[in-house]
């Protein structure tokens, strides 16, 4: 019997989106934001990451911000907020 994959995501969904930043041509003195869910995984893994992007790729500042519910949006202020990065990482961890 075959198996049938659909795809749940629809059309209208997906151009809503909008367009994907152009990709930063290096990270040198830039800052970085990094938006956490609030779950436990993601303190070690922000900490090395912090660490990584400052010794390797000479990154000047990194911004550590923690959503206060895990399951809805993001808080206009933290959107306001990520306007004033050049790169975003956000993280889910359980």
């Amino acid at each position: 019997m075959p198996v049938r994959v659909l795809n749940p995501t629809s059309e209208e969904a997906a151009a809503e989106q909008g367009v994907l930043a152009e990709r930063l041509s290096t990270l040198e003195g830039a800052t970085v934001g990094f938006i956490s869910n609030g779950k436990e995984g993601t303190e070690r893994f922000f900490a090395s990451l912090h660490e990584l992007l400052c010794n390797q790729f000479s990154v000047a500042e990194v911004v550590l911000r923690t959503k206060s519910n895990y399951s809805a949006p993001a808080e206009q202020t933290l959107i306001d907020e990520v306007r004033n990065w050049h790169a975003v990482v956000t993280g889910v961890g359980d």
